[in-house]
């Protein structure tokens, strides 16, 4: 039953809440039942007939899916049909085809179940340092070069650019090649058309996307790349650290020199956010009503509430662990007191909800896309 984008206004939010769910599981089912004529569409090789040289044709030039959306079913397809507990966990939700498509290289009948389990509610970072695991690839070499200042009028001149720096992306270029070859197509063409479609140019000068800019991959269960451009400043500031640090780090090894400033940063930033300390001095209590927190009430609630927002819903509590802010449950402006048993972690997002909620829809409350600073009190009040 189809029901109608305008009665959605008319549900209450619980009603809502309770609608996304249900279409949730109902797109599920859809995706697996479309899964299952996938699979059938390819073992009688009916893409043939409808004039089309592979699988992946079909799929993006009949079905009109988008490339990642078709390599991704195809991938989960072929990964069900050997084993079809992929598709079960698929149906009820336990992986999402990404996950189906990262996991169907590594499947096998002695690991596919304790993989399918290990990887049930994973995030595609979880998914990728659990594959890593398996497989885990020698470290990185070190690399540091600058990067050419190439002028972007033409597609050449971008590739050649891009090139260069594509090098240290050659596990990427490999996957590309592998997908282009599991979908009939010629593999080198597809790499070179993935290099060229990584070049984005906005003037005289070869722009990166954030993606294309910075990287961060699993090597092994414990190791990972990094790529990352660095300004010319950034880059000045990196060989100096090297040169004062040759008497610990003799070889002026990249990744401990980054390990050790950021072991720094985080020492500072730790005394700055939640008043971290090596030797906290006994805290004094807050004098009268005051939005002073005390260093020490920072540091319990900081210790206590683990880093990550604790604010919560039935059994779920939220998972952020940036843009946190000391919220006060009961309000400064209802009387609320700087004390451990009434300042909580909140995301932003959450303190300002429940700011919202306390002081009404009109509060003067930064919004999602909105600059600002820190809220440092919100609202005692949460759903029920």
């Amino acid at each position: 039953m189809t029901t109608p984008n305008h009665s959605f206004e008319r549900l209450t939010d619980a009603e809502l809440l309770a609608e996304m769910k249900r279409l949730t599981a109902r797109e599920r089912a859809a995706t697996a039942d479309l899964l299952r004529c996938l699979m059938e569409v390819d073992a009688r090789r009916l893409y043939l007939r409808e004039a089309c040289s592979s699988l992946f044709t079909y799929c993006t030039q009949v079905l009109h899916l988008a490339e990642g959306a078709a390599y991704n079913r195809i991938e989960a397809a072929r990964a069900a049909q050997r084993f079809p507990l992929v598709l079960d966990a698929l149906a009820d939700g336990s992986i999402t085809l990404t996950t189906a498509r990262l996991l169907a290289p590594h499947l096998t009948v002695g690991n596919h179940g304790q993989l399918l389990d290990a990887a049930r509610h994973k995030t595609k970072r979880d998914v990728e340092v659990l594959i890593a695991g398996l497989r885990p690839r020698p470290p990185a070499p070190t690399v540091l070069r600058k990067l050419p200042a190439v002028c972007a009028a033409t597609p050449a001149a971008r590739t050649e650019a891009l090139e260069l720096s594509a090098q240290t992306m050659s596990t990427e270029c490999s996957s590309v090649s592998s997908s282009a070859r599991a979908h009939g197509a010629d593999p080198e063409a597809e790499k070179q058309r993935h290099t060229v479609n990584m070049a984005r140019s906005t003037g005289p000068q070869v722009e990166f996307t954030r993606r294309e800019r910075q990287s961060v991959a699993p090597l092994s269960a414990c190791d990972y790349r990094l790529q990352v451009t660095i300004s010319d400043e950034t880059h000045t500031k990196l060989r100096r650290a090297q040169d004062l640090m040759r008497h610990t780090i003799p070889d002026g090894d990249i990744a401990a020199v980054l390990d050790r400033a950021l072991t720094l940063l985080l020492e500072e930033v730790q005394k700055r956010r939640c008043a971290a300390a090596s030797r906290p001095r006994s805290g004094t209590p807050a004098v009268g009503h005051t939005r002073y927190i005390p260093a020490a009430v920072k540091r319990e609630v900081w210790r206590r509430d683990r880093g990550q927002c604790a604010f919560s819903h039935d059994t779920r509590r939220c998972t952020e662990t940036a843009f946190l802010e000391f919220h006060h449950v009961v309000p400064y402006a209802d009387g609320g007191a700087a004390t451990v048993a009434n300042i909580e972690l909140r995301c932003r997002a959450h303190n300002q909800y429940e700011a919202s909620l306390f002081f009404g829809a009109g509060a003067d409350v930064v919004g999602e896309s909105g600059s600002a600073g820190l809220v440092s009190s919100g609202s005692a009040h949460r759903e029920t």
